[in-house]
């Protein structure tokens, strides 16, 4: 019993092209995702009120060019071991 709380954060390589990556980062809570971050999208969408919330106040905040850099940071430093 008690809460589920879960931070999945993936990369998905559609094509060995480095402009075919995508980031997502979700905000998963007792298994219903309440935000998403989507490097294609360019910003945090909530689905539930909290996470509207969230998302808004995350879209205005450093939350958001934390994430921006996180497909080159992450994604694009990672794609040779991907393709591998």
């Amino acid at each position: 019993d008690g809460y589920f709380y879960q931070r999945v954060a993936e990369c998905r390589y559609s094509s060995k092209d480095l402009q075919g990556i995508e980031y997502i980062d979700s905000y998963v809570f007792n298994q219903a995702e309440y935000v998403r971050f989507n490097s294609t999208v360019g910003k945090f969408v909530g689905y539930t009120e909290y996470g509207v919330k969230n998302a808004e106040a995350w879209n205005k905040g450093p939350e958001l060019a934390q994430e921006l850099g996180e497909l080159e940071r992450y994604c694009k430093q990672h794609a040779d071991l991907h393709y591998s």
